[in-house]
């Protein structure tokens, strides 16, 4: 398959100059001269005894740098509550996740309205019904389709790597952003969702500046292969086959700094104390 590189730091070097002109992320620049933003999705907060005031304020006394909210969270109901929150706090919200659903132009208005920088897309789903070639073709005219308005917005639209039988080498997931031709689009990276079937650094050297943003969790080859599948995902943060020295290290190499968001099991304020502290280990905050 035939990644081209070159295309790939044009491409990069078009994203930051176009960021500079119309407020896009940069990935290689982070706010507060931070090299990663600590941020939870928002669904990973459960005390439902908290307002969204109290949720938010719980975060940014925990020690993270802010939130993502997915466009199908309740709290978007009452999206007056969730600006307020985050007026009173000063805590971000960085993006939002729109997974699969095709409805991508709403994300766009979700994520602007909340003062986000992006969208995490999911690239649909292959299976018997759904075509591998057809997916791809689907996908990439949506991607297309839905750039010029994200450019317009100031938001980028960045796929995730997930287990939807798509995209299943770094060098594919390459050529899939690099075709779409356009520098809002790029790649929204889990490292922990890779392990199964390969290595995050790999990943990460390839993809280089593509990618936008970060998930961080685990995965246990061990569990995999004694307990089951998706089994591989029951390892804390630091636990499992995420190899992050090797991870942090190829991101020094690609120049990312930027967002950093867990995606694992969540809870009360001593679960998420737990993430915090997790994550400031695994990435040497």
């Amino acid at each position: 398959m035939n990644v081209r590189i070159s295309r790939r730091d044009l491409l990069a070097g078009a994203a930051l100059a176009l960021a500079s002109g119309i407020g896009l992320p940069n990935p290689l620049v982070a706010a507060d001269e931070k090299r990663f933003r600590k941020a939870v999705k928002y669904h990973m907060i459960q005390d439902d005894s908290l307002s969204v005031l109290e949720k938010f304020q719980m975060l940014v006394d925990l020690g993270f740098d802010g939130v993502e909210i997915a466009t199908r969270d309740k709290v978007n109901q009452d999206t007056d509550a969730v600006l307020a929150a985050r007026d009173e706090t000063g805590l971000p919200i960085h993006g939002v996740v729109n997974s699969s659903n095709p409805d991508v132009r709403s994300a766009v208005d979700l994520s602007k309205l909340y003062g986000g920088t992006s969208v995490l897309v999911v690239a649909g789903r292959v299976n018997k019904e759904t075509p591998y070639d057809e997916n791809y073709r689907v996908w990439s005219d949506l991607l297309k389709e839905n750039a010029p308005y994200a450019e317009d917005q100031g938001i980028r639209l960045l796929v995730e790597n997930v287990w939807n039988n798509f995209l299943l080498s770094p060098l594919e997931m390459a050529q899939f952003i690099d075709e779409i031709d356009s520098p809002v689009v790029g790649v929204y990276f889990d490292l922990g969702n890779v392990v199964r079937f390969g290595w995050p650094d790999q990943w990460i050297r390839i993809l280089g500046p593509r990618i936008g943003k970060l998930d961080i969790k685990e995965y246990s080859r061990d569990l995999q292969q004694n307990e089951g599948l998706y089994k591989g995902f029951n390892v804390e943060i630091g636990e499992g086959d995420v190899d992050y020295p090797a991870c942090l290290q190829a991101l020094d190499e690609i120049g990312f700094e930027g967002w950093a968001t867990a995606e694992v099991k969540g809870g009360g304020r001593e679960r998420l104390a737990e993430i915090a502290q997790r994550m400031d280990d695994a990435l040497a905050l």
